[in-house]
């Protein structure tokens, strides 16, 4: 967990923001993590978009109507909520504000606008940004989706190249380069236990 505080009582969790463009390979180091038992409470993002073959309703996301989720927007049930390629995304509250009572560290995986929102929202948070070694392996990954059109891969391409811009805006950078997964989930490790030593040491408040 996180670092003791300095009188010796319970831990301070962490709030960890996983970022960056799509393809990058957000969702494959956070299965990855799960694999290895890896102990963070992850966050379930909420969207409006169309559920995509393989996955399942409220592991992968959590898929509700428009109407369902404005209604949650008017009820303030949203860390944060974002329009991302035409589809609506949003950070239940309630998750990531039970599991830090815990005592866990959690890990949301959201874009560079809800990075954003949630740095004014809790300035201690530690944001790391995922990127791609390069361009060109990028542009594969996203081609490699069956499940969207031309034109959609096109946009995705352009807001990756918006969004690398912001890498600057984090705390950290991570290069996630294809075939070495393991490796990215190291560094990521790294990052989270220099965190964990730092003094004074982060306290988030949701």
């Amino acid at each position: 967990m996180a670092s003791a505080d300095s009188s010796g009582g319970k831990p301070d969790p962490l709030l960890i923001v996983l970022s960056g463009p799509s393809g990058v390979g957000k969702d494959a180091i956070l299965s990855r993590m799960r694999e290895l038992g890896k102990a963070y409470h992850y966050t379930v993002t909420a969207t409006t978009r169309l559920m995509r073959d393989g996955e399942q309703d409220g592991v992968d996301y959590i898929f509700h109507s428009v109407e369902t989720f404005d209604a949650m927007i008017e009820r303030g049930e949203f860390i944060e909520w974002a329009v991302v390629h035409g589809n609506r995304y949003g950070v239940p509250r309630t998750q990531v504000r039970d599991a830090m009572q815990r005592g866990q560290d959690v890990i949301l995986k959201i874009d560079v606008q809800g990075a954003a929102t949630v740095r004014k929202l809790a300035p201690e948070a530690v944001l790391i940004f995922v990127r791609a070694s390069e361009t060109e392996e990028l542009v594969q990954r996203l081609k490699q989706r069956r499940s969207e059109t031309p034109d959609a891969q096109r946009l995705r391409l352009k807001n990756a190249e918006i969004e690398m811009k912001r890498s600057a805006e984090y705390d950290h950078v991570v290069v996630n380069v294809h075939g070495r997964l393991d490796d990215t989930i190291r560094e990521i490790q790294g990052i989270v236990e220099l965190e964990r030593r730092r003094s004074p040491p982060r306290r988030v408040t949701i």
